[in-house]
């Protein structure tokens, strides 16, 4: 059997889909990124290729996207984080309209058109405030493990407002709110709020409009899917389990798919 590949290179993670000749996924892998980003690229596609149990010589063609897509050596063809993003949400659904992707170092809202090209985008600024980031520095200043963000904004009773536009000014807001007593909870879920803020007004500035699909690590947390839906007044899409950091290998892979089919028409 033929096999077709997407590789992620993002800028903490680095992912791999692996899809077979009817464009099912048939393995996946994710690893840290690290700084040697090749290296990074082969290892996770290794592990998507263990979970198929096919070797390497079984895939047909392969796709690399996001930051580090122009370090993977052994990739065919490249696509943009865009354009990847595109593929994969309207894969998993086809009737999306406005993309929000939301990772540890970037934020991304994205407007597709009727066929799912895009039509319009915005990206954050480059303050850690507006990505994941963000989230993770608060977690580990209240003593945290990442993992533990999502079970602990679960307690929250009375959420703290965050308001600093930069990292480092939320930071002090955060230490302040410490040192006034507030919850470990109620500081995350302001965390989160106001990560969200920044998120809706990203998604304005695209014009957005439903439907709205979530992706990117950040969106693994249900409180965080929870207040974005509650923003928006709308349902919001959410992959399922933790795919929603694969949508950018998803469509990468898709991509590698028809490239392969149109060389070989």
């Amino acid at each position: 059997m033929n096999f077709f590949a997407g590789i992620d290179v993002g800028s903490t993670y680095t992912k791999a889909i692996v899809l077979d000749e009817s464009g099912a996924i048939a393995g996946r892998g994710i690893q840290a990124t690290g700084f040697k980003l090749d290296a990074a690229a082969e290892a996770t596609l290794a592990v998507a290729l263990d979970e198929t149990g096919a070797s390497r010589d079984d895939v047909r063609y392969i796709a690399s996207t996001g930051y580090g897509r122009n370090q993977v050596s052994f990739r065919d063809v490249q696509a943009t984080d865009l354009t990847a993003q595109s593929w994969g949400t309207r894969h998993l659904f086809p009737n999306t309209s406005t993309v929000l992707d939301v990772g540890g170092q970037t934020m991304k809202a994205i407007r597709l058109d009727e066929s799912g090209a895009v039509r319009s985008f915005r990206l954050n600024d480059k303050c850690a405030a507006g990505t994941g980031a963000f989230l993770e520095k608060t977690a580990r200043y209240l003593g945290y493990p990442i993992r533990e963000i999502g079970p602990l904004v679960e307690f929250a009773k009375d959420p703290v407002p965050i308001s600093g536009v930069c990292a480092v000014f939320a930071e002090s807001e955060v230490i302040n709110h410490v040192s006034n007593g507030a919850q470990p909870a109620d500081i995350m879920h302001g965390a989160m709020e106001s990560l969200v803020e920044r998120s809706v007004r990203l998604m304005k500035r695209v014009q957005m409009e439903p439907e709205f699909t979530l992706v990117g690590g950040i969106m693994r947390f249900p409180t965080m899917v929870r207040i974005m839906g509650e923003q928006l007044g709308e349902e919001v899409n959410v992959p399922p389990e933790d795919m929603v950091q694969f949508t950018g290998a998803i469509g990468a892979a898709i991509l590698a798919r028809k490239r392969l089919e149109k060389l070989a028409a």
